[in-house]
């Protein structure tokens, strides 16, 4: 077992990326990651800032969220690619257009190397706002 020597918290793979402390805003989350991926998250916090305008920014499940009485969408940082969030039903939903992109139940992979399908993003985060907001 590794111990973190920040947080104490034991962990089974010797310097497991974890969080420390419990982030409160997307800009803390997107501070925190590796400054090469942290204009991707910008990026997306745009395109989903601009596709759910009445939708609140959020941290949920440590991740980006917005919502509107309950989580609509969730992006997060991971070594190799951009999470994207939005559910099984959307990713069942939009699943002839993501057929470029790895995607298993309700997640959609998105590799940093290339550009963000901004437009299908945005429809994927109006559904989703469409289905789930109260």
């Amino acid at each position: 077992m590794w111990k973190c020597p920040k947080c104490g918290r034991e962990f089974v793979r010797q310097n497991q990326d974890h969080y420390c402390v419990k982030l409160i805003s997307i800009d803390e989350y997107i501070a925190a990651q590796q400054e090469g991926i942290r204009p991707k998250l910008t990026e997306i916090r745009t395109i989903f800032k601009n596709a759910l305008p009445e939708a609140e920014e959020r941290i949920s499940w440590s991740m980006p969220t917005y919502w509107k009485g309950r989580n609509i969408i969730h992006f997060a940082a991971s070594k190799t690619h951009l999470g994207i969030y939005p559910g099984d039903e959307a990713t069942a939903a939009f699943a002839e257009e993501l057929s470029d992109y790895s995607v298993s139940k309700g997640t959609i992979r998105l590799p940093y190397d290339k550009p963000l399908p901004v437009k299908l993003l945005e429809k994927i985060a109006k559904w989703c706002y469409e289905k789930y907001a109260k």
